[in-house]
């Protein structure tokens, strides 16, 4: 096992720098490509109207003149060891790890995720539960009873959810649940000081879409498990039926459940970007939007490095623990 958790981990530095090394040549060589200049490139680093001199400190800061591997190479070091930026006025020091420096906001992109990653956190672990929780119940339920009304019923919701978006349950889930019938609060979620229950909206209307999912997958799954020599052998043990479909049937149904779950967990980690913008929540998926209309590429790259980490990480414990929940699968 150690030597398996060893090789994922080499594995995984090598897929972020892959990541990172296709991210960083999408910002900077294809634009390169389609003949867009360094005093271009430089322009969208720089605030509102900047100066030659500007312009000029940001081509020499980031080495915009040299080659695109000699750019990478001064990215990945910062990233490692840190780096120091001058914006005219102070020198600013980013420690490791430095993800950039914005000038439109004038604050490391790190420090600013950093500041923007509780809302998200939040987000994403209090609507995976729910989903979690909602969609394997659904799932196993529609499973046992199959063909029942109660399956039918399930799994028409099941397909709404699939159906329907975020943008459109949580817009209209805030002009009634909220303003209407103000059977919730104002969603307003700025860190973890703030009462986490102010994001039970969110969360509704996120797990909704996800439960949806895991409920067409749990009942796919169970289907396909319940039917298996050994849960009939289970049965015929004497084994109660609660038993049988839990620690036999539904254990083994985890493991495509799992990694469906490593995926869009680590994606949500990285910013739930339609919920965030729905509920005009500050996360880390609002940060990259905003990077985006602004044209900070420092914010964008960074918020895309987080991404992958955190897809990166998900997936990686994800792999560990399948030999846990599924006894069948063995590391070798």
């Amino acid at each position: 096992m150690i030597a398996f958790i060893v090789r994922r981990l080499v594995g995984a530095v090598g897929l972020l720098l892959i990541i990172s090394a296709v991210t960083f040549g999408i910002f900077f060589l294809v634009p390169k490509a389609a003949g867009v200049t360094s005093d271009d490139l430089a322009a969208r680093f720089a605030g509102k109207t900047p100066d030659a001199a500007t312009l000029e400190a940001i081509k020499d800061r980031f080495a915009l003149d040299e080659p695109v591997p000699v750019q990478y190479g001064k990215y990945i070091k910062s990233i490692v060891a840190g780096d120091t930026y001058d914006t005219g006025v102070e020198t600013i020091d980013c420690p490791a790890p430095c993800l950039g420096y914005s000038f439109r906001t004038n604050q490391p992109v790190f420090d600013e995720i950093v500041d923007r990653a509780p809302v998200t956190f939040m987000i994403a672990i209090g609507a995976a539960v729910l989903w979690l929780l909602a969609g394997i119940t659904i799932g196993v339920v529609s499973a046992l009873r199959r063909g029942s009304v109660i399956d039918r019923v399930s799994m028409g919701i099941a397909l709404a959810g699939v159906s329907l978006p975020v943008f459109f349950t949580g817009l209209l889930s805030l002009a009634f649940v909220v303003h209407r019938w103000q059977l919730l609060p104002e969603v307003n979620y700025r860190g973890f000081s703030d009462n986490p229950f102010s994001l039970l909206l969110p969360w509704i209307c996120l797990a909704f879409l996800y439960a949806a999912l895991y409920a067409r997958l749990t009942r796919a799954g169970m289907l396909e498990t319940m039917n298996e020599d050994y849960i009939r052998t289970a049965r015929a043990k004497g084994l109660p039926e609660r038993t049988v479909v839990v620690k036999h049937g539904l254990r083994a149904t985890l493991t495509p459940i799992m990694t469906v779950f490593g995926l869009d967990f680590g994606l949500l980690l990285g910013g739930a970007i339609i919920t965030e913008r729905t509920f005009s929540l500050p996360g880390i998926g609002q940060l990259a939007l905003d990077g985006i209309y602004q044209s900070d590429l420092p914010v964008v790259l960074g918020a895309t490095m987080v991404v992958a980490l955190f897809v990166v990480l998900a997936n990686l414990i994800v792999d560990i623990l399948y030999g846990v929940v599924d006894p069948r699968v063995r590391h070798s």
